[in-house]
């Protein structure tokens, strides 16, 4: 089920997108069935990042002590993301490729060499590599933009809007903290910038 997408942000990051378009004589599959279309490596990396996000909000209230254990665990958690994104990327991939310019917990942004017909629905599979997050959803295409070249006459790249029409909750609670990684990657590159300057 789809909250609210007006409360949700998005950032700007380079990933990958495979697209496939959806019959539109389909209805749009239930969560149910949305976890059934997922690949083995998919489900395992949803489930390990679920039982991940349990696990680190327990082990918070734990006491100053705790904390190299804490910290210990995470990069246990992290190897374990960073195997499973491996198999996953690994696993022949369904759709067309395109690379995602923007995401956040509402769709995502991708560049394409041709225009997307609007309000087709997409199966669509979301890597974002850094972030070590993998998600399959059902997307609508909502605006498809010609981007702006030097070169006024011909326009070789548009810039597509997909907006989620059908992903699982847990999905896109991973969307919305690593948009807040991003956010945070950025604004302390920016920082730093901003500090050489200074110096």
């Amino acid at each position: 089920m789809i909250p609210d997408s007006n409360s949700y942000f998005s950032v700007p990051h380079h990933f990958n997108v495979y697209l496939t378009l959806w019959d539109p004589k389909r209805a749009l599959p239930t969560d149910d069935e949305l976890r059934d279309m997922q690949s083995v490596g998919l489900k395992l990396l949803t489930e390990v990042k679920s039982l991940e996000a349990n696990c680190l909000l327990q082990l918070r209230n734990l006491d100053n002590d705790a904390k190299a254990v804490v910290d210990f665990l995470k990069l246990q958690s992290r190897k374990v993301d960073l195997v499973l994104q491996h198999m996953l990327e690994k696993e022949v991939q369904d759709g067309e490729l395109f690379t995602g310019d923007q995401f956040g917990g509402s769709g995502v942004s991708i560049i394409s060499s041709r225009p997307l017909d609007i309000n087709d629905h997409v199966k669509t599979h979301i890597y974002l590599h850094t972030e070590l997050v993998a998600i399959l959803c059902i997307c609508q295409i909502k605006t498809c933009t010609p981007l702006a070249t030097d070169d006024a006459i011909e326009t070789p790249y548009w810039r597509c809007d997909l907006e989620f029409s059908q992903i699982l909750e847990d999905d896109i609670e991973q969307l919305v903290k690593a948009s807040l990684n991003v956010q945070q990657k950025m604004l302390k590159k920016r920082k730093q910038t901003i500090d050489r300057q200074r110096s």
